[in-house]
């Protein structure tokens, strides 16, 4: 029997940028260019892959070095913004599940906005908006925007923010998590299992113990962690 070649993960990086809006906390997000084939037409946040120039001579294997670099280049690349690298705080970091042809190994970074004159690229990102976490989510379940997973699971914990210091404050104070998803068909949907998840180590959604998971339902997502 053939077993199917593993695709390589792809370093790339993200910075989930916020401000103080009249409603509260806002977070940047884009909308990737329908046409593309990796999440066409969905809202994410400004990032892309780490190139070689991301990294350096003296350090070349400091990944979340180039992570950084990265961040910052991409965002100014699809949003016109600059920004200082030694205000990324990771967060966390996200590898595509081994199943699916198209992967990327992505280092998340929150960071306070240093101006609010974004200017999209118009090739891969078309169009960009100040969101108020929890109205995005609303909007997703809806289906009036598509966010990717990763993208639904970082709003889901900056709606318990009220504004940008306590949303600096709360992951300062964290261990950025990874998370390398298990999804699992279940009733209804699906559920991708995370690290901490009682059933991570079987993609077994019933086994009984701690919760980490997404459940990808048709009534709606929700994100679970305890």
């Amino acid at each position: 029997m053939t077993v199917a070649a593993i695709a390589p993960a792809h370093p790339s990086a993200t910075v989930v940028v916020v401000r103080d809006g009249d409603p509260g906390l806002e977070v940047l997000l884009v909308r990737r260019s329908k046409k593309l084939s990796f999440h066409g037409g969905a809202w994410v946040f400004p990032g892309g892959r780490i190139d070689p120039e991301d990294r350096t001579s003296d350090a070349p294997d400091d990944i979340v070095g180039a992570a950084r670099r990265a961040a910052v280049r991409e965002l100014r690349e699809e949003a016109g913004l600059a920004i200082d690298t030694d205000l990324l705080q990771p967060i966390s970091r996200w590898i595509t599940p081994e199943i699916l042809p198209k992967r990327f190994d992505t280092w998340f970074f929150l960071a306070p906005a240093s101006s609010y004159d974004v200017v999209v690229d118009g090739g891969e990102i078309r169009e960009f908006r100040w969101a108020v976490p929890a109205a995005a989510l609303a909007e997703r379940d809806s289906g009036a925007i598509e966010l990717p997973p990763p993208t639904f699971v970082t709003l889901t914990e900056l709606a318990r923010c009220n504004d940008v210091a306590t949303a600096l404050r709360t992951v300062s104070a964290a261990v950025p998590r990874p998370f390398t998803p298990r999804i699992c068909n279940i009733e209804g949907g699906a559920c991708s299992l995370y690290e901490g998840d009682a059933g991570w180590a079987t993609s077994d959604p019933d086994a009984s113990g701690p919760r980490h998971r997404l459940w990808l339902l048709g009534s709606g997502w929700r994100y679970e962690r305890a």
